[in-house]
């Protein structure tokens, strides 16, 4: 230390030959020269010594990284240094030699510290107590950085490791990368919270930092096990990871860092191509099977996760709905779909989901209309069904299980399924926020669910507009529903058979068969039947009323209607309304609109000149006639003289018959 000493005075006296630093001492170059002399001679002061003694404590406190030790010998030095400019207890020799050593071994210690926090051994009280040392030596930017430099070097020292050891399991993978990941950055933010509290500009830094680390774990989550299972679509290993990585995430909020939404916008990507992968498949094989279906109902075959392993056959049995085969399929693909879909409601995609399944809904509704024997007619009107190729429905029965698959998928088996997105029933203990999220999203699930009944509709209505069509029109494009059936009637000498027409008789047994068909195949959702017949009898009735050539034909045309047309017109439309009240189908709609028409022939009589409440009967005459008839069609009159043809149900019967049980009526 003596000869650091000689070296140090050596050096100040040649600077001071070329130079006067004033700014240092303020002495003469003869003081300056005899400090030196002193130096050379040996002859130190009592301050001087205890000079040499710090140094000589720097150096050991150094040489065995006593990091404590010597940030206070340094503080001490500090001091001593401060109070000689004041005091002037040493001479400027001395006290440029000491401040140069505590310079020296600042610096010294600075580098120490570095290379301490860069050291992957360095963990825990140890780390933080090298950054905090770094930091009070005036370091503290550096400090930061060096501190999440060295969590960054830890987490990428365990990464080859982590996938050499996982790497048959995408799951495993994800579990242990995304703990390492984020239980870093939990412990780099613990680490820069304990040494800086919370200063935005180290807050800031922590901050990016973390934001780097999540996408740069997003990448490799994405490129060995994401990407695979969403071009294949398996969005179940895809769904589990991300709620598993989301999961590890959310820890981190207590810390006031938030990269839910990074890995949301890193991710959203990747799984919705899953999702249309998943749905793609799910249409794909729905054409396939709906192709060879013979739209028999049956119950789901057994297997496959929307069955209990715990419940036995029978029970599983009871409690599954039947359908036809593709129906089956179908629904078993949305469950399944929905259940591995369940983990993306925290990743806020669970809407995409259910926009999903709707789409392949009405592509499957699609399926349905096009297996309506009318189908061939409207190919054009239906999406997305291109040159689908589907078996045709050709039976009443086999139709009417077209529209059974549809309203219970719609009604029932898909709402069940999307519960699996919901959120959990709210907890005592739930916060406000995830509270508040349920609550906004119960609109949207009912809207669902109207898209869904919309899309049923559809088929409905085409379901109801082919039968009404097929009453109403022949094979060659003339109508069984015409005015000449009525204003012929006039131009007979004899009193014409008062008996429903034949289309309203074909249109009661129709509805009467469809009534007992759906009565099985409709069980427990018998408002669905009901709606059904209902928009059935209104589709031909509103096809009447609104029929133009017809009304032109009744009002003004060469042979207008007269008395006993309107009579068979009256009895007709009382026929309607009889066996639709009876029958519980009868809506508002369909009974003012039979009104109107019968309000339009009297008016259409009337414009004749001819008084056509003289001419008609009694109301309970028609209301008689029209049970009659119901009674004779459904084969439970008990007439002995009625002249029917027991093989043909639609067949009328003779004048002499019904004249027979009632009599006209007429004034």
């Amino acid at each position: 230390m003596r000869n650091f000493l000689s070296t140090q005075a050596a050096l100040v006296h040649g600077l001071s030959e070329h130079a006067r630093i004033d700014s240092l001492w303020a002495v003469s170059e003869d003081s300056i020269a005899d400090d030196l002399s002193n130096f050379d001679d040996g002859e130190l002061s009592e301050s001087e010594d205890w000079l040499i003694e710090l140094l000589d404590t720097f150096e050991v406190l150094l040489a065995e990284r006593r990091v404590d030790e010597a940030m206070k010998a340094l503080e001490k030095g500090e001091g001593l240094a401060n109070e000689s400019r004041k005091k002037h207890s040493l001479s400027p020799t001395a006290l440029i030699t000491l401040e140069t050593a505590i310079r020296d071994q600042r610096q010294k210690l600075a580098y120490q510290l570095a290379d301490t926090i860069s050291q992957p051994s360095t963990r825990g009280q140890e780390l933080r107590s090298a950054v905090l040392a770094l930091k009070n030596l005036g370091d503290a930017p550096r400090a930061h950085t060096l501190l999440l430099n060295s969590h960054n070097q830890k987490l990428k020292s365990s990464l080859p490791s982590l996938r050499s050891s996982n790497n048959s399991c995408g799951r495993s993978y994800t579990i242990a990368l995304s703990q390492v990941v984020f239980s870093t950055i939990a412990q780099a933010a613990s680490d820069s919270l304990a040494v800086y509290g919370e200063e935005p500009a180290y807050t800031s830094e922590l901050v990016t930092w973390a934001v780097k680390e999540t996408e740069a774990f997003a990448f490799l989550l994405k490129r060995h096990v994401l990407a695979s299972s969403a071009a294949s679509g398996g969005l179940r290993v895809a769904a589990e990871c991300i709620h598993i990585c989301l999961g590890h995430c959310s820890l981190l909020e207590a810390r006031g860092l938030s990269l839910a939404t990074v890995l949301l916008r890193l991710f959203k990507p990747i799984i919705e191509q899953a999702l249309k992968a998943n749905l793609k498949k799910i249409e794909e094989i729905s054409a396939a099977l709906a192709a060879a279906d013979d739209w028999l109902l049956t119950y789901p075959p057994a297997g496959g996760r929307s069955f209990s392993s715990s419940a036995s056959l029978g029970s599983a049995m009871a409690s599954q709905p039947k359908l036809s085969s593709s129906a089956n399929r179908f629904n078993s693909m949305i469950q399944d779909f929905l259940e591995d879909a369940g983990p993306l409601e925290s990743l806020q995609l669970d809407g995409s989901a259910l926009g999903g399944v709707l789409q392949v809904f009405n592509s499957y509704v699609n399926l349905l209309m096009r297996a309506l024997p009318s189908s061939a007619e409207t190919e054009e009107s239906l999406e997305g069904s291109g040159s689908k190729i589907v078996r045709i429905a050709e039976t009443e029965s086999q139709q009417l299980a077209l529209l059974a698959n549809a309203s219970l998928l719609a009604d029932e088996l898909l709402p069940y399924a999307a519960m699996k997105l919901l959120p959990l029933p709210p907890r005592m203990d739930e916060q406000p926020k995830r509270s508040s999220e349920r609550q906004s999203r119960l609109p949207e699930q009912r809207e669902w669910k109207k898209k869904l009944q919309r899309s049923v509709d559809r088929l409905r209505d085409s379901f109801c507009r082919q039968h009404a069509l097929d009453l109403i029109f022949t094979e060659d494009g003339d109508t069984h529903l015409n005015a000449y059936i009525y204003t012929s009637l006039d131009d007979n000498v004899e009193e014409p058979e008062w008996f429903p027409s034949l289309i309203f008789q074909e249109l009661f047994m129709k509805l009467t068969r469809m009534a007992s068909i759906a009565t099985d195949m409709f069980i427990g959702r018998e408002r669905f039947a009901t709606i059904l017949l209902m928009r059935l009898t209104e589709t031909v009735i509103l096809w009447l009323s609104d029929d133009q050539t017809f009304w032109e034909e009744i009002e003004e045309g060469p042979k207008p209607l007269g008395p006993l047309g309107l009579q068979q017109l009256y009895l007709d439309m009382e026929f309607v309304l009889l066996f639709s009240s009876q029958g519980r189908y009868l809506s508002r709609n369909l009974h003012q609109v039979i009104k109107n028409i019968i309000a339009r022939a009297i008016d259409a009589v009337a414009a004749t000149g001819v008084d056509p409440y003289s001419t008609l009967p009694e109301d309970d005459w028609f209301a008689e006639v029209a049970q009659i008839a119901i009674k004779m069609l459904t084969g439970k009159a008990n007439f002995g003289n009625v002249e029917r043809d027991v093989t043909s149900p639609t067949a009328s019967v003779s004048a002499k018959s019904v004249s027979s049980i009632v009599s006209h009526g007429s004034n």
